[in-house]
């Protein structure tokens, strides 16, 4: 194995554990992460009293988009599919003005 690839050897045998709870449970916990400035899955380790990666993270939303979500994303923009990287600073704008709407 690479040198490089050695610090990922820990995270390659760790086991993902889902969690099928209750809905207010499961609201609960993300409420507390967010207000906690931690990750759902942080907050779940901090709540069973395992360690915390302490780095600070680039705090960031994300969303998947299909093909076929750029074609509707473009015509809502008046732009071409191709155009990914101004449709996603068409999207921030949006997202930012719906922010800032719900806040007025």
């Amino acid at each position: 194995m690479p040198d490089k690839w050695q610090s990922s050897v820990k995270a390659m045998k760790a086991v993902q554990v889902a969690f099928d709870m209750d809905e207010k449970i499961q609201l609960s916990i993300r409420k507390e992460a967010l207000e906690a400035g931690l990750s759902p899955s942080d907050q779940i380790r901090d709540i069973l009293g395992l360690p915390i990666n302490k780095r600070p993270k680039r705090p960031r939303l994300t969303v998947s988009l299909a093909p076929d979500d750029y074609q509707v994303l473009a015509k809502k923009y008046g732009l071409k599919a191709e155009q990914q990287l101004e449709i996603k600073r068409k999207l921030m704008d949006e997202l930012i003005n719906h922010v800032n709407d719900q806040d007025a």
